[in-house]
């Protein structure tokens, strides 16, 4: 069984909520680093677009904890959007709803919610929140694959009150993830890095399916790496600071990733941000492509370094999410898909 797309949704000339995943990194003075999320999202306002659809885009930005926080506004995208759609038809603007409220504004084609994560009921998964978003459309549409992992209000809640269906990119996901979990070429090396310590949670459940788990980045000081200690894993090091993996590691794990098939990256090995701490993952990338293997890179931050050393068009599949790709891979579904398709997904249908 397919799922669902959103060509399957009789949207013309209706109102249609469509969920992104807009949740980009900024510089400090507040401008987008990598558009890269912003682009994915593209292929499916375009169709939207051309079924005369008056879209509603919902997203988040960064952990502001259910606050409004001003340097995690979503106009930093809007404005990135703003110009990516006016490429293509020279009309249409985007006017951003800076508070959430029942009050439709469809002058324009396209309007943006603000930052789904000022309000607390949005990762409380609260009812009357998904209720309250759902009643501004006709359909809903998950093109936020990255996210889909979290039972959040926008993600598995509205879906209860509207038809549903899935974006393009969304579906891009599944069908590369659907193909590398069932039939990876050997041997496979996942490598982990970053902040988030449920990557952990999901290498556990991967390590019949991996040749090899390199961990770096903070990941190093979670307390729940002694449980992969029974599979070939290599724990990276630090520099004094934590700021980087030390080069000695870098090598270790390029040593490792020559002799791949197959190479799925989620997490920096390092603040690449700062360029004096960039070197570990900088490494770490140009191992990858140079490896020959089939690589697939996730996550934002993740996108973000392929983007910064020049990269990413040498990857061979950038998925949007870091967490949601290891999910997907360690259990073949995702809260997201679940709400979609009624529980009766099942990956070796696809």
């Amino acid at each position: 069984m397919h799922l669902p797309s959103v060509k399957n949704l009789k949207v013309a000339g209706k109102r249609v909520l469509l969920r992104t995943n807009y949740d980009v990194p900024l510089s400090l003075t507040g401008w987008v680093v990598d558009e890269t999320r912003i682009h994915e999202s593209l292929p499916t306002i375009g169709y939207l677009l051309s079924q005369k659809a008056k879209i509603i885009i919902i997203s988040h930005l960064g952990s502001p904890g259910g606050k409004v926080v001003l340097n995690l506004s979503l106009k930093p995208a809007v404005d990135v959007l703003s110009e990516l759609v006016l490429d293509v038809t020279g009309k249409i603007k985007i006017p951003l709803i800076d508070k959430m409220g029942l009050k439709e504004r469809f002058a324009k084609k396209i309007v943006v919610l603000e930052n789904l994560r000022f309000d607390a009921r949005e990762e409380a998964n609260d009812k009357n929140f998904a209720k309250k978003l759902a009643s501004l459309a006709d359909f809903y549409v998950n093109d936020a694959f990255a996210c889909s992992h979290r039972r959040h209000a926008s993600i598995v809640g509205i879906p209860k009150f509207l038809p549903a269906a899935f974006g393009f990119d969304f579906l891009e996901e599944v069908k590369v993830l659907t193909k590398l979990r069932g039939k990876p070429q050997k041997p496979v090396v996942l490598l982990l890095g970053g902040v988030k310590e449920d990557k952990i949670e999901y290498a556990k459940k991967l390590i019949d399916w991996a040749d090899w788990i390199l961990v770096g980045g903070k990941l190093v000081e979670h307390d729940g790496i002694p449980a992969l200690l029974n599979h070939h894993k290599i724990v990276g090091s630090l520099i004094k600071n934590g700021q980087d993996i030390t080069m000695k590691t870098a090598e270790e794990f390029t040593k490792i990733m020559a002799k791949a098939k197959t190479i799925v990256w989620s997490g920096p090995m390092g603040n690449f941000y700062d360029s004096n701490y960039e070197q570990g993952t900088k490494k770490i990338a140009e191992a990858v492509v140079k490896s020959g293997a089939f690589s697939v890179a996730g996550g934002g931050d993740t996108e973000a370094a392929i983007t910064k050393f020049g990269l990413n068009k040498k990857i061979d599949f950038i998925s949007s999410g870091g967490g949601a790709m290891l999910a997907f891979l360690a259990e073949g579904t995702l809260p997201g898909i679940r709400a979609i398709a009624n529980d009766k997904y099942q990956i070796n249908n696809l």
